[in-house]
């Protein structure tokens, strides 16, 4: 199963310019070879995007995409993650989800398809990715 990030999801729905041509790739190879999904997390990302969680799903509808809980187990992982990163001196402009996002993909063995991959290769390196580059 791949877990899509917001950001791709958002390329393909916003008409990216520079970006759409790559996410809807992947994500279509995706889909092909396997089961797309997106989490709680990845879901309100969306909702920024949209005045409603109803306008959202009709954006969505007809795409083959589950929708998974978020695990307890990759609540540690996701915290070691974000405290390390700020040890490291790392912004607040990361925040907390980003890294409950790679610790879900990373705990429950799925692929994470983002655009946004050097914090995850840094923080999750056995992690499955699909990125550009």
């Amino acid at each position: 199963m791949v877990l899509v990030d917001a950001n791709v999801i958002l390329d393909i729905l916003t008409n990216d310019p520079n970006w759409r041509p790559w996410s809807e790739e992947r994500f279509l190879e995706s889909i092909e070879t396997d089961q797309a999904a997106v989490n709680p997390i990845i879901y309100s990302e969306l909702c920024a995007a949209y005045r409603s969680a109803t306008e959202l799903d009709r954006a969505l509808a007809g795409w083959p995409v589950q929708r998974l809980t978020l695990p307890y187990d990759a609540a540690i992982p996701a915290s070691q993650a974000f405290v390390r990163y700020r040890k490291e001196g790392g912004q607040r402009r990361s925040p907390l989800p980003d890294f409950y996002i790679g610790a879900h993909a990373q705990t429950a063995g799925l692929t994470l398809l983002t655009r946004d991959a050097a914090r995850y290769r840094t923080y999750f390196p056995k992690l499955r990715l699909i990125a550009p580059g």
